[in-house]
């Protein structure tokens, strides 16, 4: 019998709070990278992240010299 691993990829994701974190997992977002495609409105539609999870998010952005996506 195979066995499968069920563990998520590692992620490179600040801690924000578990629910934040939590919920940026399940919608796919693992590494920050990920997020340049995105606005920060994209991510705060996402219930359960808020103003303060964005500002964390931006913080660790600007770290490695990466942003959100820009609003067309």
């Amino acid at each position: 019998m195979d066995i499968i691993n069920h563990s998520p990829p590692e992620s490179d994701l600040p801690n924000m709070g578990k629910t934040a974190n939590r919920v940026l997992l399940n919608a796919g977002f693992y590494r920050l990278e990920q997020l340049i495609k995105v606005t920060e409105s994209d991510i705060l539609k996402i219930h359960g992240v808020g103003p303060k999870a964005v500002r964390i998010l931006n913080d660790a952005l600007n770290e490695k010299g990466l942003s959100f996506a820009n609003k067309p």
